[in-house]
């Protein structure tokens, strides 16, 4: 018997865990089992020829919002190419409504719903030896043109019975691999599926800790944990990060979805002495209206996770990524708006503005009616409007996104944004949406644009806006394109002052050990022709340097000749693009 586990991924970094967990839950049952890895971008035609030339008797998809649409229609056209084919479906897509699904696509003969390695391996040790499985616990199965569906298992799967997916597998260094050390969440909060099922079981930490540093052996890029809450059980998960810590060899970065209101002192006090970019965290805040988070039974103590996230920010070490989701019950426009003004005041690295999506098997899509929903029928259902948003104020907070996307979360831009905000505007949320009234007048969502026209629009949006001291601005917005991109070329936008013999100097300061050891240590063994490739010297007609410190300074500052030294060569950029100096020694 041959099976191939399908997997359509969203994007080509990505790996898809449960094909992984099936495979390894059934190989010693199965004469051949393989893994097949697609993307969403891929045609169908391509992944349907793959698979017939595979010459499968049975094909099994991993079902997800994302892919959901496109499995329904290759499914259909395997059929009509291979009618003997076994088609089985899992997934968080098709765990719900299941008989409807069957229904609506006649290609699916079976649907594994929940948790699917034990279910699956009894069906596949049921199919190998051609053995009844209509009595299966957790399957719905389609015979003589109809569909049933058996009685849902009660029983969860104990996690270290949960196979190691990555077992004896050469990982891509360029790719995500995503991991479970915990299922299940502590809370319930009715947007989200784990508000479908109650308790948390945790993987032995022994188990872990081997799992672990077979993705740190290989020297991954990023291992990203899939655990819903991840520091549910604080000793569990300060036992997992110390045990990374410990064993880290710098080239592995580890994702966790944390609660940070549930942090104490003691985890913080360990935080700060963590590696730079060895952890990144993301945070779901959701929404700070009350009244929106007692309506989706989300527990929160905004004051406690503000004080948490500044903690870890002072630590300029670990990435934070902080979430917000437009469309909640009980969130209008200007409820929204004070949400977004509130996580943007922590100034995470990254401020995701999600859009709600009313997932099957959620307390909200449940609830729809009692909120006024209006949603796409289509994956990924999300929200159109509700009894407090409307249609035209959701599209206009995904342009709002959209800037947010552009302008903050490339990091490209911060300096510049900061001093616009603290010198021109109470609200930040204000500014984006002026960003983005200005972008749509003039049209610029109906392409793409480089990255200098980025820079050029910002000026031009300064200009627009009539804000005072743009020059001292596009000062400040040089300082921001040279710490993201190391080049001589700077943009004519750009106000460029070079003295006459500058470039000489520049060699001459990196000719004096003296200057090496006290800004650039690391180089003092290399000649300055070399090093001249590592670094750059830029002159200012603004202190800059201290205006990004002081960005509310940007009304009143005056002109300040200065040099700085830039050095990218740094070990890593998870929070930092680069490291400069401000010369006071450099003879011009």
């Amino acid at each position: 018997m041959k099976v191939v586990l399908t997997a359509l991924n969203a994007k080509y970094i990505h790996t898809n865990l449960a094909v992984r967990y099936l495979k390894k839950s059934a190989e010693d049952l199965v004469d051949h089992i393989e893994i097949a890895e697609f993307t969403i971008n891929h045609s169908q035609h391509y992944i349907l020829n793959e698979i017939y030339k595979m010459q499968p008797e049975i094909v099994c998809f991993s079902c997800y919002i994302w892919n959901i649409e496109m499995i329904h229609q290759i499914s259909k056209l395997l059929k009509k190419v291979m009618p003997q084919v076994m088609i089985v479906l899992g997934g968080p897509e098709v765990s719900f409504e299941t008989v409807k699904v069957m229904e609506e696509n006649d290609a699916i003969d079976i649907v594994v719903i929940g948790e699917g390695e034990k279910t699956f391996r009894q069906l596949m040790a049921a199919m190998q030896r051609d053995e009844d499985y209509s009595e299966i616990l957790s399957i719905a199965f389609r015979a003589k043109g109809k569909v049933f569906m058996n009685e849902i298992s009660s029983s969860a799967i104990p996690m270290e019975e949960v196979p190691f997916g990555y077992n004896e597998e050469i990982l891509d260094s360029d790719k995500i691999v995503y991991y479970e050390s915990s299922r299940g969440c502590p809370f319930h909060c009715q947007y989200c599926l784990s508000s479908s099922f109650t308790g948390v079981r945790f993987r032995p930490i022994e188990m872990v800790k081997e799992e672990l540093k077979f993705f740190i052996d290989q020297e991954v890029k990023q291992v990203k944990f899939v655990d819903r809450t991840f520091n549910t059980k604080k000793s569990y998960a300060m036992e997992i990060m110390q045990y990374i810590v410990e064993h880290n060899r710098g080239k592995t970065n580890f994702h966790f979805e944390v609660t940070a209101d549930l942090m104490e002192e003691d985890m913080l006090e360990f935080l700060q002495k963590v590696p730079v970019g060895l952890f990144q965290f993301e945070i779901g805040v959701q929404s700070t209206n009350g009244d929106t988070l007692e309506a989706i039974q989300r527990k929160m103590n905004f004051s406690r996770l503000k004080e948490v996230v500044k903690r870890v920010a002072s630590g300029r070490n670990i990435h934070q990524h902080l979430d917000l989701i437009v469309g909640l019950p009980k969130e209008d426009y200007f409820s929204f708006r004070k949400s977004f003004d509130d996580v943007f005041s922590l100034r995470p690295e990254k401020l995701q503005v999600g859009f709600l999506k009313l997932l099957k098997g959620s307390g909200l899509r449940r609830d729809a009616i009692e909120y006024g929903y209006i949603y796409d029928d289509s994956p990924p259902y999300e929200v159109l409007e509700n009894d407090h948003i409307a249609y035209g104020e959701i599209m206009s907070l995904k342009g709002i996104e959209e800037m947010v996307e552009t302008y903050w979360n490339t990091r490209m831009f911060s300096a510049a944004i900061e001093a616009i905000i603290s010198s021109f505007y109470t609200s930040s949320f204000k500014f984006f949406e002026d960003l983005w009234r200005y972008w749509e007048g003039l049209g610029y969502q109906h392409q793409a644009h480089s990255r200098n026209k980025l820079y050029e629009i910002l000026i031009d949006f300064y200009e627009y806006k009539s804000f005072v001291n743009i020059e001292a601005f596009k000062d400040l917005l040089k300082l921001d394109y040279i710490k993201h991109n190391k080049t001589s070329s700077i943009p004519k936008f750009f106000a460029i002052v070079e003295e006459a013999g500058f470039k000489d100097h520049c060699h001459k300061f990196l000719q004096q050990p003296e200057n090496l050891q006290q800004y650039l240590p690391q180089y003092v063994d290399l000649p300055a022709k070399q090093i001249i490739k590592k670094v750059h010297f830029q002159q200012f007609n603004y202190n800059v340097a201290k205006l990004e410190e002081k960005p509310e300074d940007l009304k009143h500052i005056v002109e300040e000749r200065i040099v700085l030294l830039f050095d990218y060569d740094i070990d890593n950029k998870a929070i930092d693009h680069c490291r400069y100096f401000l010369l006071d020694t450099i003879e011009t």
